[in-house]
Parts: C-alpha cells; sequence; structure tokens
C-alpha cells in the first residue's frame, strides 16, 4: 500500500478529510457512499487495491463528507442535507485544485454526486454513477423501493443489532462475495465503526431514505456513466435504467456480479469501464514481473473437522487460524494475497522467509485442534495491486496439494536457494503435477528437525 495522503479541509465550520491516490491527468472525486473513512480505506486489502487501480490512470480523491468517516461529525439528532454534503465536495476540490473533475458517487452518495453535477456544471466535467437510484422513496414510478414503515423497520434493527451480528448482516445482504471469510467480517465491522455513530447513522438513513432526485435529473448535462451490477441486492437494476432513461448524455452499463460495492468482486470490470470513460481507452492494470516464492496452506480434513465442531465453532475456529496465519505473514515479511476459505496464498521475496512461515504456521495453529499441509515454489509471478499470476502460482498450489498433514513440500528450486538458513530437507522422490511439464523433484521441510 502506498503512503496515505490524508488531508483535511474546512467547509463552513466543518473539517472534511480527503485522501488522494495516484497522479493521473484526470480527477476522479470518489463519494464512496455508506462506508468509508479515507483514513482507513486503504487499510482494507480489497479497497486499497481497487483505489490504486483507479490511480493508475487518475487523480483519485476520495472523500468523506460531514459527519462521515474522519470529517467532523455531527449530533445523532440532525444530518447533514444534501446541500451541504455538495459544499463539502466543492470545498475539497478547491483544497485540491482539482478543475473540471469526473465525480464518482456509490450508492446513497449518487444523490451527491447528482445534484453536484446538476447545480455545477461548470465546475464538474463528468459524472459516475455505481448502484445509485434516482429515488429511494416508493411510488407510481419507483416501486421497487421500500415504504416509509420498511425504512423504519431497518432503521430500528440497524440502532439494536451488535456490531459482529450489524456487520454479518451487511455482508448476507451487501457483500455475499465476501460470505465466511474471516478477514472480511473484520473489514466490514471495523469499516462500519468508523463510518458513523450509531445514532447519526440512523439518522443519516432516515433522511435519505425522504430524498428524491427525479424531478432534477433532466438537469444534469455533463457526460454520465451509470454502472450497476445486474444482481445488485441492495439497489434494485430499474434504478440504474431510470437514472440512464432521464439523464440525458448518460450510458447504462450493467455488469455481472451479486456485490453492492464496486470494490467487492469483479472490481477490475468497473475500474476498465471508468479508465474508458475518462481517458477514452481501456486501462489494463500494471503488472510487475518478479522472482518470488509462492506460499500456500491448506488445512487438512477441514470438511470433516466442520462437521464434528458444528457451524459456530468451526468458524470460530477458521478465524482464529485465518489471524494466526496471517500474523506469520507478516512476520515473515510476506503479502498475503487471499484466503482460500481454509488456507491462504502469500509471496515472498525470500524463499527462506517463506519455508519458515509455513512451519511457524503450522505451529500456531496446531493448539486450535488442526493440522496444515503447506507448499512452496520460486519462480516469476506476475504482480499487480490485488492479485498474483503465473506458471510458479500453479507449481505451488500442486505441490502443496501433494503435501500430507503436518508437512510443508518445497520443490527442488526452493532447496536449492536457501542454503545456510538453518532449513533441513528430506527427498521425497520426483513427482508428476498436474498440467504441468516434466517431473519435479519435491522436498520435505524442517527448521532444526522441528516438524510442523
Amino acid at each position: 500500500m502506498p503512503p496515505l495522503d490524508f488531508r483535511m479541509t474546512w467547509s463552513g465550520d466543518f473539517t472534511i478529510a480527503y485522501d488522494v491516490v495516484g497522479d493521473g491527468p484526470v480527477d476522479i472525486i470518489h463519494l464512496p457512499g455508506f462506508i468509508s473513512n479515507v483514513a482507513w480505506n486503504r487499510f482494507v486489502p480489497p479497497f486499497a487495491a481497487f483505489l490504486e487501480s483507479l490511480g493508475s490512470f487518475a487523480r483519485v480523491i476520495s472523500v468523506d463528507p460531514r459527519g462521515v468517516g474522519a470529517s467532523d461529525r455531527y449530533p445523532p439528532s440532525d444530518a447533514a442535507t444534501l446541500e451541504e454534503s455538495v459544499d463539502d465536495v466543492l470545498a475539497v476540490m478547491s483544497s485540491a485544485s482539482s478543475g473540471r473533475p469526473c465525480v464518482f458517487g456509490v450508492q446513497d452518495a449518487g444523490f451527491i454526486a447528482m445534484l453536484a453535477a446538476a447545480s455545477h456544471p461548470d465546475l464538474i466535467g463528468s459524472l459516475v454513477l455505481f448502484g445509485a437510484a434516482p429515488s429511494y422513496v416508493r411510488s407510481d414510478e419507483t416501486p421497487w423501493q421500500w415504504s416509509r414503515d420498511a425504512w423504519a423497520a431497518q432503521a430500528g434493527s440497524m440502532r439494536d443489532a451488535s456490531a459482529n451480528d450489524l456487520a454479518l448482516e451487511y455482508i448476507r445482504e451487501a457483500a455475499p462475495t465476501f460470505t465466511g471469510k474471516a478477514e472480511a467480517l473484520e473489514w466490514i465491522k471495523t469499516l462500519l465503526a468508523l463510518t458513523t455513530g450509531r445514532g447519526a447513522g440512523v439518522a443519516s438513513m432516515l433522511k435519505y431514505s425522504e430524498i428524491d432526485l427525479r424531478g432534477i435529473l433532466e438537469s444534469i448535462t455533463v457526460p454520465t456513466l451509470v454502472l450497476h451490477r445486474t444482481l445488485d441486492p441492495v439497489e434494485p437494476l430499474q434504478s440504474a435504467r431510470y437514472l440512464a432513461d432521464k439523464i440525458a448524455n448518460a450510458r447504462l452499463v450493467e455488469l455481472p456480479g451479486r456485490d453492492a460495492l464496486p470494490w467487492i468482486g469483479d472490481s477490475a470490470s468497473v475500474v476498465a469501464e471508468i479508465a474508458e470513460f475518462v481517458t477514452g481507452s481501456r486501462h489494463a492494470p500494471a503488472v510487475q514481473r518478479e522472482l518470488a516464492t509462492v506460499l500456500f496452506t491448506d488445512i487438512v480434513g477441514s470438511t470433516e473437522t466442520a462437521t464434528a465442531l458444528g457451524d459456530e465453532r468451526w468458524k470460530r475456529v477458521l478465524a482464529e487460524h485465518d489471524a494466526l496465519a496471517r500474523n506469520e505473514v507478516e512476520r515473515h515479511r510476506g503479502r498475503f494475497i487471499d484466503s482460500t476459505g481454509d488456507g491462504l496464498l502469500a509471496v515472498f521475496d525470500g524463499p527462506a522467509r517463506a519455508v519458515h512461515c509455513a512451519l511457524a504456521i503450522g505451529r500456531s495453529v496446531r493448539p486450535l485442534g488442526v493440522e496444515i499441509r503447506a507448499g512452496c515454489h520460486t519462480g516469476e509471478v506476475e504482480l499487480d495491486a490485488r492479485n498474483v499470476r503465473g506458471i510458479a502460482v500453479h507449481i505451488g498450489a500442486r505441490v502443496a496439494s501433494l503435501a500430507a498433514a503436518n508437512e510443508v513440500l518445497v520443490s527442488r528450486t526452493v532447496r536449492d536457494l536457501v542454503a545456510g538458513s538453518g532449513l533441513t530437507f528430506q527427498a521425497r522422490g520426483p513427482h508428476r503435477l498436474k498440467g504441468v511439464e516434466d517431473e519435479w523433484d519435491l522436498f520435505r521441510a524442517s527448521d532444526d528437525g522441528a516438524k510442523v
């Protein structure tokens, strides 16, 4: 993650927080919507990767309007008006010397973006909406929206829920790609806590439930891109189609997917559409080729263990396993890439650190009553902001799949690179790796004779 460029500026009597990523030739004023704290967003790996991808072709200025995230809060009995939120955007534009940017509004922040574009076409060059709606008020034109009673019930549920239950509900309803990922639950729980106070959040929800911008849509004259996932679980696709029909210069792109936030799920498609809209050409993410050691781990017999423990206890064990494993990756200077459900994928710039990390993970999770298998291979990989690719990754996965319980297997390449590291190896003979040519010599690793 690049260093945070977290700044503050004044908007009336409120200080407004914003963060800057990238230095491209076009500015994007990013309004993240329901959950955001610009001092924290980039500590959430998929959120950071999304911003970095946008920042590879633009200067991305993420804004927390008053009452949200790192900006000044307001009393729980109050909530910012749309007009005040637009003032906050204009204040950030002035502070960041941003002339005629593209304003990118996500979910409820689409209201702010649309009003800003309609009111200030001389200052705003274009508009991007994601998961946005013309109104949250049920009407003859928008029969898919909630009734006032449904909004009141939702506000009451939000007011009374525990932080953990609120995050679980959000993932279940709005971010199904995150279902079952312990680290994702912590990301969402933290973001919800840092976005706004519970009382202010309820007040804001009830105020937004009364907003209706249908009457100003024809006043939006700047070029507009409307992005919406076809199975968006929060805002029905009808809202996007309505916006595209009523905004004169709008183009609608319906993206496959079932997550309500652009940085969850297939974020690359969102980035590509925005890049083409603001630059005129689709953007290929920056890819870096380098030599790295790939580590895969996997819990042995996870299905049987989950059945024996039951869902709730297994979730706790899995969460503890993930926390311990990620701690070891960080301690050994690795880069966590992804959770595989009951294991992980990480990369290291040194093969000895990768093997030591695998051994340490095995020892650290043993008190949980689980055993892991692990595999390491060193080769050239392609790294971008969020993924690692290449034949070396495929080989690493195959090596790991051949390991037994409490075993770290490595390729000959790894063994030959770690002389003097304190590691010892026992030959496991040549193996055929599915989908890979030739035979590969594999070795069982240990440190000072210790097992995994």
